[in-house]
């Protein structure tokens, strides 16, 4: 008996804890659960970078969009840029970004540096409104239905099937999907 436990009881511990770690493995670690999905967005009134105009989730009521946050000191934030233009130059859905704990000039001038995407850019200068939003970190993407409801979050550099897969299927009378690059 007592054999058995200085060998079996840590090989038992070793194969359950091999268990988990093969199904850790097996996640994707780019899909955080989030408790905000189907429930209506966090409201918000923030300024925006035009100065004096605030931007508000009530204003947005009534159509599909899509929240990206971004900040200028954020890495990953560039690789999905290209991806953003794309889908803004295509004017298929209303794009805000949101400034995450990020300095209006530096947003500024990273917007002039590699373009502007976004219809308008709310300030979340001290990061409340990305904490309601259960923002972990830059980028995440928000997509909110008609209704003000979120219906999709994704947390990284969007990908190039962001539109066809998330996006479109919200949309009445969508079928024509953009052009892959």
């Amino acid at each position: 008996m007592m054999r058995w436990l200085r060998v079996g009881l840590p090989l038992a511990i070793l194969l359950v804890l091999s268990i988990f770690l093969a199904r850790g493995l097996q996640l994707d670690p780019r899909h955080l659960p989030s408790a905000q999905l189907g429930k209506p967005a966090p409201s918000f009134t923030l300024q925006t970078l035009a100065v004096g105009t605030p931007l508000s989730t009530d204003s947005l009521r009534g159509q599909v969009w899509i929240m990206n946050v971004f900040a200028s000191w954020c890495s990953a934030c560039i690789i999905e840029h290209p991806r953003l233009l794309k889908l803004a130059m295509a004017k298929k859905i209303t794009m805000i970004g949101l400034a995450y704990k990020d300095n209006p000039e530096d947003t500024q001038r990273w917007l002039e540096e590699h373009g502007n995407p976004y219809q308008q850019v709310a300030l979340d200068l001290d990061g409340r409104t990305g904490i309601n939003y259960g923002v972990y970190g830059v980028p995440e993407t928000y997509v909110i239905d008609a209704k003000g409801v979120i219906r999709y979050r994704h947390v990284g550099p969007v990908d190039d099937d962001f539109y066809e897969v998330h996006i479109a299927p919200l949309l009445p009378g969508t079928s024509t999907p953009l052009a892959k690059p």
